[in-house]
């Protein structure tokens, strides 16, 4: 699959069975990413269609914030990574970025006053134009298909060309309209129809975005946020908007992606099970299938085979057919590599090749996407504690996102994900909670009496980055500080585990709910709906693949076996 058919609004009939009264939303957290966040098992309530309006006043829009929703996007349509089949046909270059026009840095403009002065800085708009190799090495603008191949294309014409060329696996102008699209789509349904969130905001503090290092994943999230609350809904208390915070990582600390680059042990499992679908699928009937159709146009090296690990990987043909087929005429492939058969083996390979491993090793689950699943929990009771960010919507983007949902069991039988898919992780609390013993929330995890909660209160840091991130202290103030969010429910007191009580949370991938195996025994989920996992079950299931310490163990285990001797399945406690 390649660009999103997103569905229409939820109707009425939907948003009851979505949203029940009985339930109060809590916190939503959105998050875009690659395909490999997402995890395997995978069960989907039948569709509906009635259309209608709801009521939102069960909600209580008058309430203070309450814990976010968590949604996971993947970045929009893109270029593809490399540049391949040239001898099909297929330019290099593609001219779908006219954002290249559009650009703008911050210029210091001057040295005299301290850095730190912002009448300093001001914006300097620019154009890009991409320069490549010419014959005899030498250099020439890069030239998209129509000007490369008409040589009655007038000057004019072809300098416009120059300006929209795209770079390898650049955002297009197709992935920016998408990623906006969807963020207007949130905008419908948590702001319009559940009045979960402010039609106008004066700061984007209630909103955490975080984004992945490559540009296509920022300029993704930004253009959700656009769609989100697009300026007419920026209303600031002085003069103008603050400008919205988003969150980055150094590459060596990023987890919104399996991070193979900075993680030597889970660089060793990838190749492990890469070699396994290489040697499971490598001369096959579905292979040699495929070098029957689309052989002709591998490289010379290749001599016409198709192969897991071959020149291109099978994963780069996918992703140049996927990323042709999102985007103009123009940049097309031979009709072979678009036939059905065609892509359902590809995309079939290329889904075990690359996440096999989620669903067969917990290690590969705890080092692929455990930190980024550990994260989700720890603000989901953070927001039951009181604790850390008061937001109540958080977007990010990444590079991977059927890794997440196949870590917890739910993603078997799904293909590779569209451009702009995107996971909601949403917590909700039972409107009757306190009748059922959910006990007082804004205490201390380790607080067991009336005297010691009101000692160990924690107190509200008024900062974002503060609430986010924390103040500092002592390893004891910290280990208060946070609370029971990332301590195992194994290792929780009866008391402590009370306090998870009444809560649920859900997973919904491209809008339709999933079910996570371990929520569906009794007691596990909300009245008869497996798809309201209790955030004691979500938790426990998820604290099986969170690691104490990520980069301790990428460095453990060097010398072990790759891949486990039996399945170590997903998705239970």
């Amino acid at each position: 699959m390649t660009t999103l058919v997103p569905r229409g609004p939820y109707s009425q009939e939907e948003l009851d069975r979505l949203y029940p009264k009985e339930l109060k939303l809590q916190l939503v957290q959105i998050v875009r990413m690659k395909f490999s966040h997402l995890v395997p098992h995978f069960a989907l309530p039948a569709p509906l269609t009635v259309q209608n309006t709801r009521d939102p006043s069960h909600l209580h829009p008058a309430d203070p914030p309450s814990p976010p929703t968590h949604q996971l996007l993947r970045h929009g349509e893109r270029s593809p990574v490399s540049a391949r089949f040239q001898n099909a046909g297929l330019a290099p270059f593609w001219p779908y970025c006219h954002a290249a026009r559009h650009l703008t840095s911050t210029i210091l403009t001057t040295a005299s006053p301290p850095p730190s002065d912002p009448t300093v800085f001001s914006p300097l708009p620019w154009r890009r134009r991409l320069e490549t190799f010419g014959s005899h090495d030498a250099s020439v603008l890069a030239t998209g298909p129509s000007s490369s191949s008409s040589s009655s294309s007038s000057a004019s014409h072809q300098q416009q060309q120059h300006g929209n060329i795209c770079n390898l696996g650049e955002l297009t102008d197709t992935g920016r309209l998408t990623t906006l699209a969807l963020g207007q789509r949130l905008r419908r349904l948590y702001v319009d129809q559940l009045s979960y969130m402010p039609s106008a905001i004066p700061d984007a503090d209630m909103i955490y975005l975080r984004a992945t290092p490559m540009p296509r994943a920022l300029e993704s999230v930004q253009q959700a946020f656009w769609g989100l609350y697009p300026p007419s809904f920026r209303r600031s208390r002085g003069d103008e908007f603050p400008p919205p915070t988003v969150i980055t990582r150094a590459p060596a600390d990023e987890t919104l992606f399996p991070n193979e680059a900075n993680c030597r042990r889970f660089s060793q499992l990838m190749k492990a099970f890469g070699v396994r679908a290489a040697q499971r699928w490598n001369g096959s009937e579905e292979m040699e299938y495929l070098s029957g159709r689309i052989g002709k146009w591998m490289p010379e090296e290749m001599a016409g085979e198709v192969k897991v690990d071959g020149h291109p990987r099978l994963s780069g043909v996918m992703d140049t057919v996927n990323s042709t087929l999102a985007h103009g005429k123009a940049t097309r492939l031979p009709g072979e590599f678009y036939e059905e058969r065609v892509r359902r083996i590809i995309d079939m390979i290329g889904v075990e090749e690359w996440f096999a491993g989620y669903k067969e090793s917990r290690e590969y689950r705890q080092l692929g996407i455990g930190s980024l699943a550990g994260d989700v929990v720890a603000r989901m009771v953070g927001r039951v504690e009181r604790r850390g960010n008061d937001g109540v919507l958080e977007v990010g983007g990444a590079e991977g996102e059927l890794g997440e949902g196949r870590g917890l069991g739910a993603f078997e039988g799904e293909s590779w994900p569209p451009y702009t898919s995107h996971v909601a992780v949403e917590l909700f609390k039972a409107e009757d909670r306190e009748k059922v013993g959910g006990g007082q929330l804004d205490v201390a995890a380790t607080a067991t009496t009336a005297g010691e909660q009101q000692q160990m209160k924690p107190k509200r840091s008024s900062g974002m980055m503060a609430k986010l991130f924390g103040s500092g202290g002592s390893e004891a103030q910290i280990a208060t500080e946070e609370g029971i969010a990332r301590r195992p429910v194994s290792e929780l007191s009866p008391s402590e585990k009370q306090k998870l009580d009444g809560f649920f949370v859900r997973v919904r991938y491209n809008d339709r709910p999933i079910i996570v195996p371990g929520c569906r025994p009794p007691g596990k989920h909300w009245q008869g709906d497996e798809s309201f996992c209790t955030l004691e079950a979500f938790k426990s299931i998820v604290d099986k693949f969170t690691p104490r310490n990520w980069k301790s163990a990428c460095v453990a285990n060097l010398d072990q076996p790759t891949i486990p001797d039996e399945i170590e399945a997903p998705g239970y406690e």
